[in-house]
């Protein structure tokens, strides 16, 4: 990608890599999975051109950054731990700066806000509303009582299994079959039928993912393999557990939410009555906006790139 830089940043005894482009106000992209720094080329430049400074980075366990051989090293408290870190250590000038997350890393977006709303300007998150705690019961314990084993988050538990199973499939597959995914309903990945269809079902591209960037992808993954970017959902309960003093607790940044009308994340656990029926605004006072882009599904910052762009564009602009 044009004029994007890489280099690595030590943070918290890792090596974290980051792509970064322009000069100003600092914008951190927090990627989600299975994906990478990359799933943010087209925002990276779009911003940048518009007088930010925008930094995306591997996070822990992906891509060109390292990945802890510990599997209890990817709770919430570790990443956010690095992204302060990153922030310490490329923009110490910066008390606060702006962030935008996509998946997992608007999962993370949401703790980094309120473990540290102190270093946050404003937020823009897509895909993944804002999940409070419930005091009652684990993570994967509440999502299996509602969908079973074969749900995505309850299959990927077992350490070992599923990367054997995407082996199986062959990386550059397992990527089209996610980034290809347009069923607005939870994701179920029953073994033998993982997406649905046969493992040999042709899979038709869309215009806005070419073989060359499925390609990028698989061979970051190829490298690592998926045990890194899976241990983030292993690690749901240690997180849970280890959050218990936030149970409760409000998220007290100024906040955009984008989603897609067909994105599986919004058309599951009760994403929508969340969202459009109170409990959002109740534990996000500082919402500002929530954009539902209609035909859209989960990888919406690459499906609807200038779209997307010019949403955190508008947003972020009335924090200077």
């Amino acid at each position: 990608m044009e004029g994007i830089e890489h280099r690595t940043v030590q943070v918290n005894g890792i090596n974290m890599h980051i792509a970064e482009k322009g000069q100003g106000p600092l914008i951190l992209f927090v990627h989600g999975f299975p994906e990478l720094w990359y799933s943010w080329r087209h925002q990276i430049t779009a911003l940048a051109s518009l007088g930010y400074r925008a930094v995306a980075p591997d996070l822990r366990g992906f891509g060109d950054t390292d990945a802890p051989d510990s599997p209890t090293s990817y709770t919430c408290l570790h990443v956010v731990g690095d992204l302060i870190a990153l922030l310490e250590a490329i923009a110490p000038d910066q008390d606060k700066v702006f962030v935008v997350g996509h998946d997992w890393g608007a999962y993370l977006a949401w703790f980094l806000c309120l473990f540290r709303p102190d270093r946050v300007k404003a937020l823009v998150n897509l895909s993944v509303a804002f999940m409070p705690r419930n005091p009652q019961r684990k993570f994967i314990e509440s999502v299996k009582a509602v969908y079973g084993d074969d749900y995505y988050m309850c299959r990927f538990q077992e350490p070992g299994v599923m990367e054997a199973e995407f082996a199986k499939l062959g990386t550059a597959r397992v990527m089209k079959e996610f980034l290809t995914y347009r069923n607005p309903g939870p994701l179920f990945l029953p073994k033998d039928k993982m997406f649905g269809h046969a493992p040999d079902a042709p899979i038709v591209l869309p215009s806005w993912l070419s073989e060359d960037e499925v390609n990028y992808y698989a061979s970051k993954f190829e490298k690592t393999g998926f045990t890194g970017a899976l241990n983030y959902y292993r690690n749901l309960d240690l997180s849970w557990e280890l959050t218990a003093a936030w149970t409760e607790v409000q998220v007290k940044v100024p906040v955009k939410f984008i989603v897609g009308d067909q994105d599986l994340v919004h058309n599951s656990l009760h994403a929508k009555d969340f969202i459009h029926k109170g409990g959002f605004k109740k534990y996000v006072p500082l919402l500002e906006e929530v954009v539902v882009m209609e035909g859209v599904a989960h990888f919406i910052n690459q499906e609807k790139p200038d779209e997307i762009s010019k949403h955190i564009h508008d947003f972020i602009v009335k924090f200077h």
